[in-house]
């Protein structure tokens, strides 16, 4: 049945008792395509029926599905015309992991981030109404995870206000507000968000508001009533009309229940309990180890975990947390929703009581660590590069403006691979180094990364560490955690001629063979901020010319922080800046990425001939013209 469905249209000439039968084809197919693949897994598992409902009740893409934390929307992408090119998902040309308008009419918004939904849909919905348009609904499906997030009460609380025409669905699949689900609640469900009892409620209003003291009353009673079988009082104190919880994979409630909803005028709200991994056994019982795969094989569910030579760089982070927390009490770990991501797990079972998880909510995370460097503590906000970017006022300030000494273990800096420009890390240097009191590093390899975090720690002043996806070269850590590195010092890798390079971070290691083809001098530059000028002047000294090369956007980055230093002391020599270009760059691997920049052995090599040349031919020319 699956494969007769190009689109919605075909979905809803299906008779509505062969749903359930879909769901299961739609499921089996995710679990095969996705051990091929790679992707998120446990999510999608669970939004199977309520994708399948969402289409066949809403007139899509006329009516608007505006999805949250992205990576649930596979079985969206399966029925939106796409389900051939998910053999491609995430790879170099195919289709991207997460929603995205330039791919699809039915991807509404793009999406990567969390906790975007309802502020987007409430945009789309008023946009609407202005146009004067009555036949369209807007809905937005936001993740369980993403309902921790500020932005998506700010969203509420405004929607609700303004009453504009749209539904929430929180698609809740661990939530603890959720009580258990079974034939009461769905029954509730169909009653509260049927037409007779909208009817009533509307008319009670009008009647009973003349009577203020029997309005307040009956508006207690039915609260209360409500709120003995359903945890809805929030969502209805916001503006919204409560409906739920309803179970998320019973389809012909589901579907019932949004027929009621899209007729009904005003906020709305759907409160749908899924279970992670649902139907297949192994992603039921480890959703978060499935949560996001390589292949793996789909009739044991064994995961092919890629074989590395040493350890990742998150992991030498997650070895020196707990390495620096047995000898300084005073060391406090926070993350925003990324514990295993970020390589918390073993320092939150060492350490519970100095380990904070705050959700997905990274402003009160930078600024929790804040107010906890203000009265003694040495924190510790590990957080990806792409999620910094939500916290940007409190890094600025919270920490800096106050010089607290917070650490920064900002992982996936520069780029992510198949998780696309949504989280690439391709613009923290440039942020970062614009900010007072920063001090900012980029490790060339892993024992530089560990001696950095201490040094960051220690230095009683804002710190960043900055560290790539995946393994370094491969170098052995001497764990010591006390062991620091001078601050603004740089380290001479090699002695050359006429041209110096100057790397930072994860560039140094494929410049290694380009100083030796082209006796080139190399410098791992270690700290963006701040930069060791006496070094850059003496490199501007003794070479004709000077190349940068960082993972990040040239614009602003570590290559301008260079320039400007130049321009400071009055060199104005020939200087070529390699990096991220002026664009997002789609996904694929890592690799694939690297090469598509040049920031790659050979590339940089070919840029840094083809600058030379160029040098070469402006001075023949100026000979000539003397």
């Amino acid at each position: 049945m699956l494969e007769t469905i190009d689109g919605p249209a075909q979905l809803r000439q299906l008779p509505e008792k062969r749903l359930g039968e879909l769901g299961r084809e739609l499921r089996e197919f995710l679990v095969e395509s996705v051990s091929r693949t790679g992707g998120h897994l446990s999510a999608n598992l669970g939004t199977v029926e309520l994708t399948i409902a969402l289409h066949y009740v809403f007139n899509t893409p006329d009516d608007l599905l505006i999805w949250d934390v992205g990576h649930q929307t596979y079985p969206h992408k399966i029925l939106t015309g796409r389900r051939e090119a998910m053999s491609s998902l995430r790879r170099k040309g195919g289709i991207a992991g997460f929603p995205k308008r330039d791919e699809s009419e039915y991807d509404t918004f793009g999406v990567g981030h969390s906790s975007t939904s309802i502020s987007a849909a409430m945009g789309m919905a008023i946009a609407i109404q202005q146009q004067g348009v009555t036949d369209r609904r807007v809905a937005a499906i936001i993740g369980d995870g993403a309902m921790t997030a500020g932005m998506a009460y700010e969203a509420l609380l405004h929607a609700g206000h303004v009453g504009a025409d749209m539904l929430v669905i929180l698609n809740d699949n661990e939530m603890s507000i959720s009580p258990n689900v079974g034939g009461l609640s769905n029954y509730l469900a169909k009653l509260l968000s049927g037409r007779l009892y909208s009817t009533m409620r509307e008319g009670s209003k009008k009647v009973l508001s003349t009577v203020p003291s029997v309005w307040e009353l009956a508006r207690r009673a039915e609260e209360h009533v409500k709120g003995m079988v359903v945890p809805g009082t929030l969502f209805e104190e916001l503006g919204f009309n409560y409906i739920g919880p309803v179970d998320g994979h019973d389809i012909d409630t589901l579907v019932e229940t949004m027929r009621n909803l899209r007729t009904l005028k005003g906020p709305q709200f759907l409160h749908v309990v899924t279970r992670k991994g649902k139907g297949y056994a192994p992603a039921e019982d480890n959703p978060c180890e499935y949560h996001g795969v390589s292949s793996f094989d789909s009739e044991s569910g064994e995961l092919q975990v890629p074989k590395t030579a040493g350890p990742s760089y998150t992991e030498v982070f997650g070895q020196w947390l707990c390495d620096r927390a047995a000898v300084d009490p005073k060391l406090i770990g926070l993350t925003p929703a990324m514990l295993e991501g970020s390589g918390m797990v073993a320092f939150s079972e060492q350490f519970p009581e100095r380990f904070f998880d705050v959700g997905i909510a990274e402003q009160h995370c930078i600024t929790l660590a804040a107010g906890l460097a203000c009265e003694g503590a040495r924190p510790v906000a590990a957080i990806y590069s792409t999620f910094l970017q939500r916290a940007y006022d409190q890094v600025i300030h919270d920490v800096a403006l106050q010089d607290l000494p917070v650490l920064f273990a900002i992982d996936r800096g520069g780029l992510v691979g198949p998780d696309g420009p949504t989280h690439a890390g391709s613009f923290d240097l440039s942020f970062l180094r614009c900010v007072p009191n920063m001090i900012v590093m980029a490790p060339a390899d892993e024992d530089e990364c560990y001696a950095m975090l201490t040094t960051g720690q220690l230095s009683g002043h804002p710190s960043a560490v900055r560290y790539p996806r995946g393994c370094g070269p491969g170098k052995a850590i001497n764990r010591d955690p006390e062991r620091t590195l001078p601050i603004g010092k740089s380290e001479k890798r090699r002695k050359g001629h006429e041209i110096a390079l100057l790397a930072f971070g994860s560039m140094v290691g494929p410049c290694e063979p380009v100083a030796e083809q082209l006796n080139a001098t190399l410098i791992n530059m270690r700290f963006v901020k701040p930069l060791d000028e006496d070094t850059i002047i003496q490199a501007a000294r003794e070479h004709g010319s000077i190349v940068t090369i960082e993972e990040n956007v040239i614009a602003g980055g570590a290559g301008s922080a260079v320039n400007e230093c130049l321009n400071a002391h009055g060199y104005t020599m020939p200087v070529l800046n390699l990096g991220i270009p002026d664009r997002f760059i789609a996904h694929g691997s890592r690799d694939e990425l690297l090469a598509e920049c040049g920031l790659y052995t050979t590339g940089i090599q070919h840029a840094i001939e083809r600058f030379l040349q160029g040098q070469a031919c402006k001075n023949q020319l100026a000979d000539v013209n003397s």
